[in-house]
């Protein structure tokens, strides 16, 4: 029998040692990636008028509490959340590779904030703060969906919806509270602001073939995810009627759906601190003068 040496075997050893260190560094800087995949870019606007809503959305640092809230969330890929002008257009997308959404689209959000005192104790803050992530998170559902290879059963644009509301949701509960009763309002000044409704009260057939929920229909949907998620935290939007009984009566099962379809479907892809990060987040978002 062949006898060896001690030096070979210390060679031997710090082999499979180095070998080791360098197996878990790799896994590590791999894990390391797929947790922290998301990337933010704030494009200057060609637009000077839009430069006041680019320097407003930088100091609150909107795409860094974005990152902060979704790099829990292990990708295979990088994502990118892109503020920036779209030459007077409107609009928020996913196209398959990044996130964008519109200076447009805050200036709207910013004109329409309202003076008058809104019920429910709602604030300005709360109508900019609760449509600006509802946005993100809405277009995060999609980039999520379609780089996890969710399989969706309805419509996509309902499950977005839904997958925001969720997000909202895990956020301390006034943080949460504020942010859903902020996007509810803003749907109904959606519905007030349509053509339609300042034409009829009716509307036209073809707003049903939307592949977006109507605004009257969004409103109630995340009014009652959130009222079946904690019904003490939003007793008063049924007790104010904001919200139908008839509808209240099913939310809780609603919800259960809803975090069913998240925890099988997404969780297994979500550090264990995600929901608790969460929590402890706190926004930079200012009061709109």
């Amino acid at each position: 029998m062949q006898r060896i040496s001690k030096a070979a075997m210390y060679s031997a050893a710090r082999a499979i040692l180095t070998a080791l260190v360098l197996a878990m560094t790799v896994n590590g800087v791999i894990a390391q990636s797929k947790r922290n995949q998301i990337r933010i870019e704030y494009v200057l606007p060609k637009d000077p008028a839009h430069r006041p809503i680019y320097e407003q959305m930088k100091q609150a640092e909107v795409l860094e509490f974005v990152q902060q809230a979704l790099s829990s969330i292990r990708l295979p890929r990088p994502l990118r959340f892109s503020l920036m002008g779209c030459d007077g257009v409107v609009n928020a997308w996913y196209d398959g590779e990044a996130v964008t959404v519109c200076y447009e689209y805050i200036d709207e959000i910013l004109k329409n904030t309202p003076s008058k005192k809104m019920p429910l104790g709602i604030t300005k803050l709360d109508v900019l703060a609760g449509p600006l992530l509802d946005v993100f998170m809405h277009e995060a559902g999609h980039a999520v969906f379609d780089i996890l290879e969710v399989p969706i059963f309805g419509r996509e644009e309902d499950a977005a919806d839904q997958f925001s509301a969720y997000l909202m949701l895990q956020f301390d509960k006034e943080r949460a509270r504020r942010l859903i009763l902020g996007t509810a309002y803003y749907y109904t000044m959606d519905i007030q602001l349509s053509p339609d409704a300042q034409r009829s009260q009716v509307l036209a057939l073809k707003k049903f073939s939307d592949e977006h929920g109507i605004p009257a229909q969004r409103f109630y949907n995340v009014l009652c995810i959130a009222y079946g998620a904690d019904p003490k935290l939003f007793a008063d939007v049924v007790e104010q009627q904001y919200l139908p009984k008839d509808r209240a009566e099913g939310c809780e099962d609603e919800y259960y759906q809803v975090t069913f379809a998240f925890k099988k479907l997404i969780e297994p892809h979500v550090g264990e601190q995600f929901t608790k990060r969460l929590s402890k987040m706190r926004s930079k978002l200012k009061e709109p003068q």
